[in-house]
């Protein structure tokens, strides 16, 4: 199987889960939207977004349905199957609608739109999305507080899907030093190699860097 990536927040999500899971894939860094990528990718994926996981005669897309297609491959409980799989969705189904939804509104102002020269930071909007990341924390804070990970005793897929935004919060500048027992749980997080730096010793062009504040963009 080969997995299609870039190093944004779901592709390096799907490139961290196979590495974690020392998956049998290949990979190979894409860009279905660069001139003359689309046809090559639309069968694919008729969204013409990554990642992307193929094999002879199918493919696979979607991050979460990648994560738990390469855990099965991989006979891991990484993605849940027993009684715990309906706590690990419900973290899947909030994080998405909630928290993920937070980090990314203000990591796209701080972060996604000045690296790519697309306008500049509406505060407004950084606001909102500080507001829903106070309330989200808030409620991973309590959670967290007496236990590890989100799902039962051990790690699991939903403490990757929860972190997706959270390695570009130096963009983003969230502030997870206000609550304590999430700072841990991400510090366990970071001391995992294939969270820590998916991309080691992959072809994957570095992401353009994000202008300091009061550049001229």
């Amino acid at each position: 199987m080969k997995l299609y990536f870039s190093r944004n927040p779901n592709p390096r999500l799907a490139v961290a889960v196979a590495r974690y899971l020392q998956a049998r894939v290949t990979f190979e860094f894409a860009s279905p939207f660069s001139p003359g990528q689309a046809e090559r990718f639309r069968p694919l994926n008729p969204n013409l977004s990554i990642p992307i996981l193929a094999w002879p005669g199918g493919s696979l897309w979607e991050a979460d349905a990648i994560a738990c297609r390469l855990s099965r491959a991989t006979r891991s409980d990484f993605w849940r199957t027993d009684e715990d799989e309906p706590d690990m969705i419900r973290w899947l189904s909030w994080g998405k609608e909630n928290f993920m939804r937070a980090c990314d509104a203000v990591h796209f102002e701080r972060g996604t739109k000045q690296r790519y020269r697309l306008g500049p930071i509406d505060e407004d909007k950084v606001k909102e999305g500080l507001e829903e990341f106070h309330k989200g924390a808030a409620i991973l804070e309590e959670e967290l507080a007496d236990r590890q990970w989100l799902v039962g005793t051990s790690l699991s897929y939903a403490d990757f899907r929860v972190a997706t935004f959270l390695p570009f919060n130096d963009a983003a500048g969230l502030p997870l030093g206000d609550y304590p027992a999430l700072a841990r749980w991400y510090r366990r997080l970071e001391a995992i190699d294939a969270w820590r730096d998916p991309f080691e010793g992959l072809d994957a062009p570095p992401l353009a860097p994000v202008p300091r504040q009061g550049a001229v963009l």
